[in-house]
C-alpha cells in the first residue's frame, strides 16, 4: 500500500478526493486537518509534559475530553483540540497557542519537529490532505519568510528525511485560474446571510502575517499573487525533489480511473 498525499491550493476539491478515494479503498487510514496524523501537526499541539499538565489544570472540566483526544509521543503531547466542542471561555484559543504553526517555532526547531516525525513513521497505508505541503509551505512563505531557494532546500531535507519514500504517492490538484476558483470558494463558503467567513479569515490570515505586512498584502488581489507564486513552488517540488512519486492532476476534473491506476502502479 502506498502512503498517499493530497494536495493543491485553497478550494481545488482535496477533500473530495481524499473522500473519493477512502470510500473506493477503505482499507486506507484517513487523516483530515485535525485528526492525530503521524504527518501533520494542523490544529493539534505540540506540548511539553508540564504545559499538558498545566492545560489540564486549567481546563478541570474538560480533563476526560482532554485526555481521550490527547497523543503522546516521546516527551511531547499532541492534542487533536479542535475535535473538543466546547463552549468553555478560550478553551481553543488557549490550545492553539501550542501549535507549531504562525511563527511560534524558530525555524530549526520547526524543521526537526516536522522532519522527526517523517523520519519515525515507516508504515503504509495512510491517505492525507495537506500534510506535505500546504501548511507547511503557507508557514515558511509567510512567517518564516523563506526565499524560494531555502524553501525548496527545506523539501530536499523533507523527503531525503522521509521513512516512507519507498512507498509515497502526492497527488496534486492544479488549476491555471486561482482568481476564478477562489471567487467560488467566496461564494460557497458564506454564510446565510452572504458573509464571505472563509474569503474574510484568509485575507486577515495574509495581511497580518510577516510577509504579507512586508508587501502591504491588504487586498483579494494579494491573495491571487500569494496563491500564484505558492503554486509554483509546490510545482517545483513536485518536478525537481518528488518526480515519478507525485502526480499532477486537473482540479474538480480528475478521472477517477486514472486516481486509481496511480495508486496501483505509481
Amino acid at each position: 500500500m502506498k502512503n498517499i498525499f493530497i494536495e493543491g491550493l485553497q478550494g481545488m476539491g482535496k477533500s473530495t478526493l481524499l473522500q473519493a478515494i477512502s470510500q473506493k479503498a477503505p482499507e486506507y487510514h484517513v487523516c483530515r486537518e485535525g485528526d492525530y496524523s503521524p504527518f501533520e501537526l494542523a490544529w493539534c499541539t505540540w506540548m511539553t509534559e508540564k504545559e499538558y499538565r498545566k492545560s489540564l489544570q486549567k481546563f478541570q472540566s474538560l480533563r476526560k475530553e482532554i485526555s481521550m483526544h490527547t497523543f503522546r509521543e516521546g516527551e511531547h503531547y499532541i492534542v487533536t483540540y479542535t475535535k473538543i466542542l466546547t463552549d468553555a471561555a478560550g478553551f481553543h484559543q488557549y490550545f492553539g497557542e501550542y501549535e507549531i504553526y504562525n511563527g511560534r517555532k524558530p525555524l530549526r526547531e520547526l524543521e526537526e519537529i516536522i522532519l522527526s516525525r517523517y523520519r519515525k513513521y515507516t508504515g503504509t497505508g495512510c491517505l492525507t490532505e495537506c500534510a506535505f505541503m500546504q501548511n507547511i509551505m503557507e508557514e515558511l512563505i509567510l512567517f518564516q519568510q523563506l526565499d524560494d531557494d531555502e524553501i525548496l532546500s527545506f523539501y530536499e531535507r523533507l523527503y531525503d528525511a522521509a521513512a516512507c519514500r519507498d512507498s509515497f504517492l502526492l497527488l496534486y490538484l492544479y488549476s491555471g485560474n486561482i482568481a476564478e476558483n477562489l471567487e467560488i470558494i467566496r461564494r460557497e463558503r458564506s454564510d446565510a446571510q452572504g458573509n464571505q467567513l472563509w474569503h474574510d479569515l484568509m485575507m486577515s490570515y495574509l495581511a497580518s502575517s510577516p510577509y504579507g505586512r512586508k508587501h502591504g498584502y491588504t487586498g483579494p488581489e494579494h491573495l491571487v499573487q500569494h496563491l500564484r507564486h505558492r503554486q509554483q513552488l509546490e510545482l517545483r517540488v513536485i518536478n525537481e525533489i518528488l518526480k515519478g512519486r507525485a502526480a499532477v492532476l486537473p482540479a474538480k476534473q480528475w478521472e477517477p480511473g486514472e486516481v486509481f491506476r496511480l495508486i496501483k502502479t505509481k
